[in-house]
């Protein structure tokens, strides 16, 4: 069984403006997948907030996965990565790297993403877009190889190699 912690970046969803649609599309998607959802909050764009919730999720909550939403554009106030690199150990460029290059298949606007992964103690955390449907087009392309990663992460598996 694998946990996972959901955070939403959203100024406008944070002030009750804007419904969490892409949260609760990464909600479904994990849930399906067989993933308990231990925490899910939206956020406003604010780095020390967002560096704090990583660090809860994956310190305190000792979550699997997390999974941000948001904030990954180019806007002045899109600072998701810059929160995830301020906390992660480890970087995993590959996971957002296989994700821009699914989507650019989708939108070339996918070469616009900024999102980041990496890994902070036991925990994998992973930016993904802000919109409903590009949540669910990078989850439904990555999150086999994802819970592979968190195997490998954890111990489970030590396999990596194609056979």
């Amino acid at each position: 069984m694998y946990t996972v912690g959901i955070i939403t970046s959203s100024d406008k969803g944070y002030a009750g403006e804007r419904e969490d649609k892409s949260g609760a599309v990464v909600k479904e998607l994990v849930e399906a997948a067989g993933f308990t959802v231990v925490k899910q909050v939206i956020l406003p764009d604010e780095k020390e907030m967002l560096e704090n919730e990583f660090k809860v999720m994956s310190d305190e909550l000792k979550v699997n996965l997390i999974l941000s939403t948001g904030g990954t554009g180019f806007s002045k106030r899109d600072i998701t990565p810059e929160a995830t690199k301020a906390i992660i150990d480890r970087e995993a460029h590959g996971i957002c790297e296989a994700i821009r290059m699914y989507s650019m298949q989708i939108t070339k606007r996918a070469m616009l993403s900024r999102a980041v992964s990496g890994i902070r103690k036991d925990t994998l955390i992973v930016n993904l877009p802000g919109s409903p449907k590009a949540c669910k087009e990078a989850l439904d392309y990555a999150l086999d190889d994802i819970k592979h990663g968190i195997d490998i992460l954890l111990g489970t598996s030590k396999e990596c190699a194609r056979k």
